[in-house]
């Protein structure tokens, strides 16, 4: 698989997504790990994008599946509705794969389904615990004597991964990025008082019916738990990879569009200026002379910003 490269969810035709269906599937890490995830949150993170990245391409790959290689974008959520640490992974799949001669386009079995959720889940606890397992011997996860007991405790337990049906078309992908991937642990609207020393918050019970009920716990209990969700200086969430990998995606993508026989949608618009969203949205013109009213103004030159001379005090003698 090419590497990942880290980065933004970016809507340009380089990226936006070909006529075929996504899946949408989920790894969650299981409980027994957050201590370790609150301890090296970097390591936990940047291992749980890799084995679940990993996990997808070794069943695209095989022959009984696809054979090919398809694309993904993963999205790292760390919360639950109640603000504990739950951490998992929100990956948007292909539902097909390139061949790896590049010659055909390689469709999914069946419409509604990906892979066996249930293998995908074996083999994404092999890879994280081995990872794991690796990083632990080269001291990436510090002196901890409970970390042996803890892979152990690790293989026992089966491992949890989603897969929900496909989105509608790409479109509806797009709109499901954009309203998913820049999240934060709380919105606004779910904060329903905080008053004195306490803070109550809306949030749904998935294990109730989806009901929705209400928390109230104390603030600094609230702080606490928003804050288990602040990640490391400069770590990125959404990654992307195979098909979709930033240094290969151009030429590869225009390849799946080619054997889709889909045409490349238009370029977006360039962006707009300071001075045109201020006329929309105030009707004032920039570029209307403030003087006469009716010529013009146009940009000659731009000047550099210069360092401001230091201020020169004088002090008079007044004896």
């Amino acid at each position: 698989m090419p590497a990942a490269r880290p980065g933004g969810l970016a809507r340009g035709p380089a990226r936006r997504p070909a006529p075929h269906p996504y899946f949408h599937v989920v790894f969650t890490l299981p409980h027994e790990l957050c201590r370790l995830a609150l301890a090296r949150p970097r390591v936990v993170y940047d291992l749980l994008f890799r084995a679940a990245s990993e996990t997808l391409q070794t069943f695209a790959r095989d022959p009984k599946h696809l054979g090919g290689e398809l694309g993904l974008t993963a999205i790292l959520h760390t919360w639950s509705q109640t603000l504990s640490l739950h951490p998992h992974l929100h990956c948007v799949v292909t539902g097909g794969a390139l061949a790896p001669d590049g010659s055909r386009w390689i469709p999914t079995r069946h419409p509604r389904f990906l892979f066996p959720v249930r293998a995908l889940a074996k083999v994404f606890r092999g890879k994280f615990i081995e990872g794991l397992r690796q990083r632990f011997e080269r001291g990436e996860l510090g002196p901890d004597d409970a970390l042996p007991a803890l892979f152990h405790t690790l293989r026992q337990h089966d491992w949890v991964v989603y897969a929900k049906p496909p989105f509608a078309g790409p479109e509806s992908v797009l709109r499901y990025l954009g309203r998913y991937t820049h999240r934060i642990a709380l919105s606004n609207r779910r904060i329903l008082r905080a008053k004195e020393d306490r803070v109550a918050l809306r949030y749904r019970d998935y294990a109730d019916g989806n009901r929705i009920k209400v928390l109230e716990v104390s603030v600094h209990e609230f702080l606490r738990r928003f804050l288990l969700h602040v990640l490391p200086h400069g770590f990125v969430r959404i990654r992307h990879y195979g098909l979709l990998a930033n240094r290969s995606r151009r030429p590869r993508i225009a390849r799946c569009r080619e054997l889709l026989a889909a045409e490349a949608p238009p370029a977006p618009p360039a962006p707009e200026s300071v001075g045109e969203k201020r006329l929309r949205l105030t009707g004032v013109d920039l570029t209307r002379c403030p003087v006469c009213g009716e010529g013009r103004m146009d940009i000659i030159a731009e000047l550099s910003k210069l360092p401001l001379a230091p201020a020169r005090i004088e002090i008079l003698d007044s004896s």
